[in-house]
Formats: C-alpha cells, sequence, structure tokens
C-alpha cells in the first residue's frame, strides 16, 4: 500500500514537473479557443437530458475529441489508463475486455453479456464484434462510473461509455487529418458536411488505420501487432413540419490484420526436443526481448461491421418524443497461436467465429416543469448471435500431451507397434479439429421511468426505476472431432485387428485398448457430451426490477453535494464451452456520495465522490487446470460475490488562460465476498485483483502570435498501480514474479505532443510521441498450454512517434 502510494506520488510529480501534461484535453475545448479564464462548461446527455457536466450528480469523466486527437487515440483501448477505473483491454480487437470499478468479464463466448455498456449514441454496441469501434468524427465519450440500469439498461450494471458522434450542422464543413508514424503506421480521417437547402444536411466522414505492427517473427519474418482498419459513417438531418427532427445514420467498419502474437516463455527447443514439463518460471526467457515464433494456420481477425440508426425528435410543447431504431450486424473470426512455438510438437490455435445480428428500439417521452423534470421510456432489443468455437491442432501435439500428463506418448507407442506388424500407416503429422458450435436467440424488453423533483430552489431528488425482462434461448453442438488421417489409420487397425493383436500378444490390456481407441476417435479438448449428434437447447427468462434514488443539494450555485443508492441488474446466461450450463443473474448495490464544485475565483473545477458497492453472481473468466478429459486447462465461466470501497477525485485547474491542468484519480479496495474457484482455492475476503490506485495527470499550454499561428504544447501521463494478487493470481496469469520479468507490476505511460496552427485555424502541423519514454510490461501469462510446456505472455506496445497534418476549409 504504501509502496503504491510512493509510486503514484512520483509518477504524478515527474509529470507534472518533468514534463509538463495535458489537461484542456478534458474540458472539451482547446486553450486557444478561450479568452479569459474560466474553464469552460461541459454539456452531457448522461441523464438523457442535456445537462452540464458539473450539475449531473454522476461521477463521470469526459474524453472529448479534443483529447481523442491529442493522444492520437484510433479507439476506446488506445486511452487506455487516461480514465481512472476504466480499464480497456483491446489486444483482441473483436473480443475486447472492458472492467469499471474493478467489474467486467472477459468471456467472449456468446452467452454471457459485459456489465460494462457501450453505447454510440444511444445505442448498445454489444461486448465482443462490435464493442470495440474505430473513433469516428466523435464529439465527445462519457464515461459512467456505478449502475446505469434506469436509463441506460441491463448492460450498465458496472457503469456505461457513451460515445457521442457529430451530427451534421447547416454550415458547409470539410477537415482532414493524415498521420504518417513509426513501424509504417498511416492513419487519414475526413470529414464532409454539406448543407442541403433550408431543411437539410450531410455530413459523411471516413477514416483509415494501417501499420506494418511492431513485433516480428523471428522464423517468417512477419509483422505482428498492426493495423488495417478503415471505417465510414454517413448521417442525413431532416428538418421535418412541425419541429420534427430526423437523423438517419449508416456506418460500416472493415478489419483484416493478424491475430495477436504468442510470445513464448521459454527457451527454444533443440530440433526434435520437447520444452521442459513442468514449465519452470526461474527460467523464462523476457517476453520483451525474447523471440516470437508463430505458426497458427490461417492467422486472422478480422471483422465486417454495418449499422443503421434513425432517430426521430417531435416536440409538443408539453413533452419532446424521442425515438431511436437501430439495425447492427457484423462478421468476424478470429484465429491465434496459443503454444508460442513453430513446433509441430506443440502446435495449438483457436478460432473464434462469430456472427451476430440485432434490433434495437427505444421510445421516450420527456417534459419539464417547475416542480419536476421527468422523462419515461420502452425499449425492445432482440439478437441472433451464432458461434463456432474451435480448436486446432496435431496428432504430434497429443503424443506430446499424453505423454506430459500420463506418461504415456500414445502415438509413438503405436506407430513403433505398426512399423513392426508392417502397416502402411503414419500417425504423426495429422491435423485434428474439434468444434463447439453455439446459437443464442435473445429478447429484452424494458419500461423505465425517471424524475428530478425540485424540493427547494437549492435540493433535488431524482427517483428512477426500470422493469425489465430478458428471454434467452441458447444451443451447444459439438460433433466428434474431424481428423482424416487418423480415421484412416483406425480403419485399417480396425481392419487387419490391430488392437486385438496387441491384446492377444500382451502388450497392452484389453481396457488399454478400448481407452487408446477412445482417445483417437472422440474428443478431448471439447466435451460433446449430450450434444454430439444433435444441438442441445434450453430458454430461460428472467425479470428485474432496478430503482435508483439521488439528493442533490446545492450549497451555491457552483457546490453540489449528492448521495446516491442504485441497483444494477445483468441477465443470467450460459457458458459456450459448457453443454447446459445456466448463470444467475448479476445484481449490484451501489451508494454514492459525492461533491461537484466550481471554484471560479481560483479556476478550478474540483469533484470527488465516495462509493461502496456489493455484487452478488458476477460472472467472469477463469483458466480451470484439467478442464478436459486430458487435462489441458480450460477456460470457464464462473460466478463469484464481490464488494469494494473506493473514492474517485478529479480536479482541472486554469491558473493563466494559456496552461490548464488536470489530474484524476481512483482508489479501489475490491475483494472477494463469499467464493471458492474450480480447484478448491478459497479466496474469499482476498483481493481481486484491481490495483488499488489509478491516475492520469497532464498539462496543455499555448503560446500565441508564433509565425502568425500558435504553439501548443501537450503532455499527458497515465499510472497504474500494481495488481493485487490473491492465492490463485499465479494460475490465473494475472500475477508472476520471475528472475527477468514481473506481471502485474504497475505501469506507466507518458504521451506528447507539440504542434503549430496557423491564425485562422485553417491548417496545421504536430508531432506526437506516445508512450514517450518507452515503458514496455508484462501484462499477462496465458498457462493454457502449460500442458505442453509452453506458456506465453502478452507485451505493451512500445513507444510511437509520428508526424500530423491538419486542413480544413
Amino acid at each position: 500500500m504504501k509502496m503504491n502510494k510512493r509510486k503514484l506520488v512520483i509518477s504524478i510529480s515527474q509529470a507534472l514537473l518533468g514534463s509538463g501534461i495535458a489537461g484542456v484535453a478534458s474540458l472539451g475545448v482547446s486553450s486557444a479557443a478561450l479568452a479569459d479564464d474560466d474553464i469552460a462548461t461541459v454539456v452531457v446527455t448522461a441523464q438523457s437530458r442535456s445537462q452540464s457536466a458539473q450539475a449531473v450528480p454522476i461521477a463521470m469523466q469526459i474524453l472529448s475529441a479534443d483529447q481523442i486527437s491529442k493522444l492520437a487515440a484510433t479507439n476506446l483501448s488506445s486511452i487506455n489508463g487516461y480514465i481512472p477505473g476504466l480499464n480497456v483491454d483491446g489486444n483482441q480487437p473483436t473480443q475486447p475486455y472492458y472492467t469499471l470499478r474493478g467489474i467486467g468479464t472477459s468471456d467472449f463466448g456468446i452467452g454471457t453479456d459485459s456489465p460494462v455498456g457501450v453505447y454510440v449514441d444511444g445505442v448498445y454496441s454489444g461486448k465482443t464484434g462490435g464493442a470495440l469501434m474505430t473513433f469516428n468524427d466523435v464529439q465527445r465519450v462519457e464515461v459512467l462510473k456505478g449502475p446505469q440500469g434506469t436509463l441506460f439498461g441491463r448492460n450498465s450494471a458496472a457503469g456505461a461509455i457513451s460515445v457521442i458522434t457529430k451530427e451534421p450542422t447547416r454550415t458547409f464543413e470539410a477537415d482532414i487529418t493524415a498521420r504518417l508514424g513509426k513501424y509504417g503506421t498511416q492513419y487519414v480521417d475526413g470529414v464532409i458536411n454539406v448543407p442541403l437547402g433550408d431543411k437539410a444536411a450531410l455530413r459523411f466522414s471516413a477514416v483509415g488505420s494501417k501499420s506494418d505492427g511492431w513485433n516480428t517473427d523471428a522464423a517468417t519474418g512477419q509483422k505482428y501487432k498492426g493495423d488495417n482498419d478503415w471505417g465510414t459513417r454517413a448521417t442525413l438531418l431532416l428538418n421535418a413540419p412541425a419541429e420534427t427532427k430526423l437523423l438517419l445514420s449508416w456506418e460500416h467498419e472493415f478489419l483484416n490484420t493478424r491475430a495477436r502474437p504468442a510470445i513464448s516463455l521459454i527457451q527454444p527447443a533443440a530440433p526434435g526436443a520437447l520444452p521442459s514439463f513442468p514449465p519452470d518460471p526461474s527460467t523464462y526467457v523476457d517476453p520483451r526481448t525474447g523471440p516470437l515464433y508463430n505458426d497458427a494456420v490461417g492467422n486472422r481477425e478480422a471483422k465486417k461491421f454495418d449499422g443503421v440508426t434513425l432517430r426521430i425528435e417531435k416536440p409538443f410543447g408539453w413533452a419532446t418524443f424521442n425515438s431511436t431504431t437501430a439495425y447492427r450486424h457484423f462478421n468476424s473470426v478470429n484465429r491465434e497461436d496459443e503454444d508460442g512455438t513453430n513446433r509441430i510438437q506443440t502446435y495449438l490455435d483457436t478460432a473464434n467465429i462469430e456472427s451476430n445480428t440485432t434490433w434495437q428500439q427505444e421510445f421516450k417521452l420527456s417534459g419539464k416543469n417547475d416542480t419536476v423534470d421527468w422523462l419515461a421510456g420502452a425499449s425492445y432489443f432482440s439478437e441472433k448471435a451464432r458461434q463456432n468455437s474451435q480448436i486446432n491442432t496435431y496428432t504430434d501435439s497429443f503424443d506430446t500431451l499424453f505423454n506430459n500428463v500420463a506418461g504415456l506418448p500414445v502415438y509413438s507407442l503405436l506407430n513403433g507397434a505398426a512399423q513392426q506388424f508392417g502397416l502402411p500407416v503414419n500417425l504423426f503429422g495429422n491435423t485434428w479439429q474439434e468444434n463447439m458450435f453455439n446459437r443464442g436467440d435473445n429478447k429484452a424488453y424494458a419500461v423505465y421511468g425517471d424524475a428530478i423533483w425540485h424540493l427547494t430552489p437549492k435540493m433535488n431528488l431524482t427517483t428512477g426505476i426500470r422493469f425489465s425482462r430478458d428471454e434467452k434461448e441458447f444451443s451447444w453442438y459439438a460433433p466428434t472431432r474431424i481428423s482424416p488421417g487418423v480415421d484412416g489409420s483406425l480403419a485399417l487397425f480396425n481392419q487387419v485387428g490391430f488392437f486385438p493383436g496387441l491384446v492377444q500378444a500382451g502388450a497392452i490390456s484389453a481396457d488399454q485398448a478400448a481407452l487408446i481407441q477412445s482417445l483417437m476417435s472422440t474428443n478431448q479438448l471439447i466435451s460433446n457430451a449430450g450434444a454430439a449428434l444433435a444441438p442441445y437447447s434450453t430458454k430461460r427468462q428472467w425479470n428485474d426490477t432496478s430503482p435508483r434514488v439521488l439528493l442533490d443539494y446545492h450549497l451555491t450555485p457552483d457546490v453540489m453535494f449528492y448521495g446516491s443508492v442504485s441497483k444494477g441488474y445483468q441477465s443470467g446466461g450460459y457458458n459456450t464451452l459448457q453443454i447446459g450450463s445456466k448463470y444467475d443473474p448479476e445484481e449490484v448495490w451501489n451508494y454514492e456520495a459525492g461533491i461537484k464544485s466550481n471554484l471560479r475565483d481560483y479556476h478550478l473545477v474540483l469533484n470527488a465522490s465516495v462509493f461502496s458497492y456489493k455484487f452478488t453472481n458476477l460472472q467472469s473468466l477463469s483458466l480451470v487446470a484439467g478442464g478436459n478429459s486430458v487435462g489441458v486447462p480450460a477456460y470457464q465461466v464462473v460466478s463469484s460475490d464481490q464488494k469494494a470501497n473506493g473514492f474517485d477525485l478529479e480536479a482541472r485547474w486554469q491558473p493563466m488562460p494559456a496552461l490548464r491542468m488536470y489530474l484524476t484519480t481512483e482508489y479501489i479496495d475490491q475483494k472477494y465476498k463469499d467464493y471458492v474457484a474450480n480447484d478448491g482455492t478459497n479466496l474469499s475476503g482476498q483481493p481481486v485483483g484491481t490495483p488499488k490506485w489509478s491516475a492520469a495527470t497532464g498539462f496543455d499550454y499555448t503560446w500565441h502570435n508564433i509565425a502568425g499561428g500558435h504553439l501548443n504544447l501537450t503532455m499527458q501521463h497515465a499510472y497504474t498501480g500494481a495488481t493485487r494478487c490473491n492465492d490463485d493470481s499465479v494460475a490465473q496469469g494475472s500475477c508472476l514474479r520471475t528472475p527477468r520479468f514481473t506481471v502485474g507490476s504497475a505501469m506507466q505511460r507518458t504521451d506528447a505532443r507539440i504542434g503549430w496552427t496557423n491564425d485562422s485555424q485553417s491548417w496545421g502541423v504536430s508531432i506526437f510521441a506516445n508512450n514517450l519514454f518507452d515503458k514496455r510490461y508484462v501484462y499477462n501469462v496465458s498457462n493454457i498450454t502449460a500442458s505442453f510446456g509452453t506458456p506465453f505472455a502478452s507485451i505493451t506496445a512500445p513507444r510511437m512517434v509520428g508526424i500530423e497534418f491538419k486542413a480544413s476549409l
């Protein structure tokens, strides 16, 4: 604890005193846009109403288009660390992982949802292929901490991330931004806004990002961790009669790159030799400097996404009616190496192939008077999801596996016996594939209401409630493994009576013969009991009532105190790889109190909140040892009860017109309430893993009248504390200390930019550096192939430098 605090203070001091760091970015405007010392007012829609951020009694943080640009961020994972309490792991862009205040799920299966809801213009974006979209003409990102179920729905039990895009305007606009950088980075985005008479306007934007990648396969020279992503958005604004406003938008994204690399932790074995088993962490190589060897056949991560949204707004005088109709569809594939070697004796790759279609309809009616600001709504959500979870390997790998876990190299022994009998078979080099096919047909219905009661000129009481119903139908189908080579050998063995001959000769027993034939002919990695010949289906329904109560008191027009109690809800679900599994709904009760203040005399905005929550049945993905018939660890969804206490702090200070500074931090003490891991380890009362401290700080300074324009320096620094380890952390790969590296250590990142823009702001040029001091970390170890002796790791990106050019008409 003391060490974490000391690192936090040191990192903040270095950032502020040694570099200076960016604050204006979080304010929504550039420093050049303001002529005085006032900190700009940011308008948000966190409560489905347009309000000043300082008037919203919710712990929240805003990312403006300016900050996104200054970080050269391309999606939410690019800004990871700059919103304390929010973690976005985009290592696999088709399977991103979100946590907020320590709550999230890393499960990529279609049977579960995420408790962190991601919404684009009010439309839920799912948790897999549609959840990590490229930033495209974004106005701001609102990150709302704590349960937001009353207004946002069931998929926001931990909080909500609301992305707001820019709407068409009545003014012609044309902008372009281009970047060139290290590792062959090429980025371009452009926007054109065209008025169409007095009643309409069209806005079209496009963005593309491409790079070679910063990791290279030592054997093939292939590049990994590159980008190849582009997207477009077109929005038509129509001002219909009777003050009716219509917004019709279409968006498209296409991603096609290599999947994340598996960086081996073991020294490459000599030709013909096998890795040591069990793997010894004291001999692990440093993955930040060790060689990369990946050989996954068909290695690829790709996504094609399309969406159409129609928004209607109609005022009636006494109320305003809003309708949102949305269609989303994506196809994605992610096939990746799971062993970090290029040897057939340890080969294993996995693939996730998904198709998802959703329809959403929401109606809102809102109004306000001197007594109450009210809102009522109803929503409908339909999802049809299809997923194929696939494992690919070779008989050579199974020979290694059987030898490691049972001391019985089955295929080596059988191959030798077949040769003695003169049989023309080779049991090595044969492909082996297992599949799990899942289908999910889900529907969700909800009605809700929210009212802000003006009790006195200084006091408001907010009451809200949502009634939800979820209906989920799910199926599993896992046909018998596909291995044509093994099938041919088995057919020949049966034809000549090979196994009875071995039994008769006393080489093996009858039971051993039956076991060996079962190992060769049935699934070994994906259990298919009950769903081998036909899909096994089930359906369930859940109902929930989620309230929120919020009291705020304005001590002065610029100082507000608030307290709240709210419930979050996440529907139950299913484990995609565990036939017949069912999970109860997640529930969280959150208690929060805070202050929001704008100390104008000091040009300082200071916000703080304290919170405490209790989470029931939180679903998370855990690696379970011996999770299948041959002892290979398998990922399974498990449920646990958790509790946490913590606080958030945000400070924004403008000591002079040209200088703006900020500091945001979060402290959280998160522990298991009652939980025993699958291996029997009792984790009750132990920390979940979430770091106690995280922080971001920075400043932004502008010099005017420089060569006919202004020069701006922006620096930003993010700190994430060390992972809090428990008795299961090493097995899960989140904590590990070896002679050469540590997993779970505190992480720091500094980003800097200096740019010049002409006085008319029609063009400008900047130089930027992300991860300026080239801090590299090992943040995860995967033990999924530990039974082969081949654990691997993931590492953070190196320093990225580049130049950016902007132009506007």
